[in-house]
């Protein structure tokens, strides 16, 4: 983990702008694309003195080459075609042909998948049924026996589509597998790309995972085989809900003061440890980012890092803060019809886009990813 930073020289959330173009009164997805189409966004702003003018080492730049293989056109593609299964909510036929559509993704980047089955009871319902959730795994040519979990939610709800809760934070972390996918990149540590089921019913798929797999951490087996089905957890990243940042009140654009939000939870056995990885995401995002600059706090609630965080360092990139801004309704659509791909502009998919960059900046240097051959520029 990094020497602690100047906290002086760390970009901070500034009041509500004054300048709110239009205000968000009985938002539609409708509303929203015609919006879009009658009304030029706002030019990018300047992030100049923001994001970047870090002094890069060798190993840093090698670092950079890797983030420069997310492509944002193929994030929006997977955000997309997450759509097409409606609002994915568990135990319906769309919610089971979405993770197998996820896993098709993963199979095809030439990834092993594998499926944790567990039982859960419905509201209203006295019987528990079968659900599933997949993840691929990359493995670490030097230290297998350890890993970074990497994760997002893909079931949803409110009859949308889901595309940003959680869509976009689902489309993530199959956007870096695929960035990280390949014989031509090595990590020396593994990392495990999880993609939740019933979160919208209270983390259930999560906890299903810690409770099957918890105690299985770091065994090799068979003995003397080199293989670890459960390496030994070192840090946690959720991602969940992460295009909207648009103030609150809630303006037409994104706020001119909108960043991605790196939470751990205060009230947790491994806060320090989280907090010094939230402090790897915020100066990746600083030194690697490309538009929007990142934030931390330390009230981490309501995400799918919660079952992990007295366990292992954890950690939630989103839009914005849990507690107080998306709990108070900063987002109009969430968990709601209007959670549509089309009511998101480009500007919002770039900030999803960003978190991508931050999330992959960081983890590669935590699991020392390089290019094949490019092993001597050291980590």
């Amino acid at each position: 983990m990094p020497n602690c930073i100047d906290f002086a020289q760390l970009p901070s959330r500034s009041l509500l702008t004054a300048f709110a173009l239009i205000m968000l009164s009985g938002w539609s997805g409708e509303a929203a694309a015609q919006g879009r189409g009658g009304q030029s966004e706002r030019p990018a702003r300047s992030t100049r003195n923001i994001l970047g003018g870090v002094p890069m080492s060798a190993a840093d730049s090698a670092r950079q080459k890797i983030v420069a293989r997310l492509d944002f056109d193929s994030y929006k593609e997977l955000i997309r075609g997450l759509t097409e299964f409606g609002d994915r909510e568990q135990g319906t036929p769309r919610n089971a042909a979405a993770v197998d559509w996820i896993e098709a993704q993963l199979q095809g980047w030439g990834y092993e998948t594998e499926r944790v089955h567990y039982m859960f009871t419905p509201r209203g319902s006295d019987t528990p049924e079968p659900r599933e959730q997949v993840f691929a795994t990359k493995w670490g040519s030097d230290v297998p026996g350890e890993m970074y979990i990497i994760s997002g939610h893909m079931d949803g709800r409110g009859g949308g589509e889901a595309a940003n809760d959680d869509g976009s934070g689902t489309a993530l972390v199959m956007e870096i597998a695929r960035a990280l996918s390949g014989p031509e990149i090595e990590t020396a540590r593994t990392i495990r790309f999880a993609l939740w089921n019933n979160e919208e019913t209270g983390l259930n798929g999560a906890r299903a995972y810690v409770e099957q797999r918890a105690e299985l951490q770091g065994i090799e087996d068979p003995a003397g085989s080199g293989r670890y089905p459960e390496p030994k957890w070192l840090g946690m990243i959720q991602h969940d809900m992460m295009l909207w940042d648009h103030g609150n009140p809630v303006t037409f654009n994104q706020a001119l003061d909108a960043d991605v939000d790196i939470e751990f939870q205060l009230n947790s056995v491994m806060a320090a440890e989280s907090a010094q990885l939230a402090l790897v995401l915020l100066n990746a995002n600083r030194m690697f980012a490309t538009d929007y600059p990142a934030v931390m706090s330390n009230a981490m609630s309501n995400t799918d890092s919660t079952p992990f965080m007295d366990l292992v360092p954890s950690v939630s990139l989103r839009e914005n803060r849990r507690l107080y801004e998306t709990g108070n309704r900063a987002n109009p659509h969430w968990h709601q019809p209007t959670d549509l791909f089309v009511t998101f502009s480009d500007a919002d998919f770039r900030l999803g886009f960003n978190a991508a960059q931050t999330t992959l900046a960081a983890v590669a240097k935590l699991v020392e990813a390089r290019e094949v051959g490019a092993r001597a520029e050291g980590n």
